[in-house]
């Protein structure tokens, strides 16, 4: 595999969109780095690299942190996550196709707190929808993009 300048980093705990982050990666050549507790070990390997972190809440979080650079992509549903990482110049989106953006995360982050504000009074929602193939869908395609926008950027580099 070429070595490219940039890499992918999922955040693989719950991560429904595995096989097809590696198929795409693949057709670009990208590095794919898993990145997973120790309670949710693969049995059954599907490729790329994986590492493995304690149990803690928030390891998998920090070892991205920590690891990802500028134009690396990072594949998670993880709100606080995205917004460590958008000013570092990272391409974050989610398993759902959602690509974060430095002018909207404080925004969702707002949101969020808002929610588990409501929860904890005991007001609770219905929570995310179902993951549905349309979703499956919609992230290839944005990935592919991601993907292909960065290779047009590469060839000039």
């Amino acid at each position: 595999m070429t070595k490219k300048s940039y890499q992918v980093f999922v955040d693989a705990d719950a991560c429904p969109v595995k096989s097809e982050i590696l198929h795409i990666a693949n057709t670009y050549q990208v590095e794919v780095t898993f990145v997973a507790s120790y309670s949710h070990v693969m049995t059954n390997k599907m490729g790329g690299k994986w590492i493995y972190v304690d149990t803690g809440k928030e390891e998998v979080d920090m070892y991205i942190v920590n690891h990802s650079k500028k134009m690396d992509i990072v594949i998670t549903q993880d709100i606080g996550l995205a917004s460590l990482l958008l000013p570092k110049k990272i391409i974050v989106i989610s398993p759902r196709g959602k690509q974060y953006l430095e002018n909207t995360i404080d925004l969702a982050l707002n949101m969020r707190y808002i929610s588990a504000k409501e929860r904890r009074k005991g007001h609770h929602s219905k929570g995310p929808s179902s993951f549905t193939d349309a979703d499956r869908v919609n992230f290839s395609s944005n990935f592919e993009k991601i993907l292909s926008n960065l290779e047009g950027e590469t060839d000039f580099v």
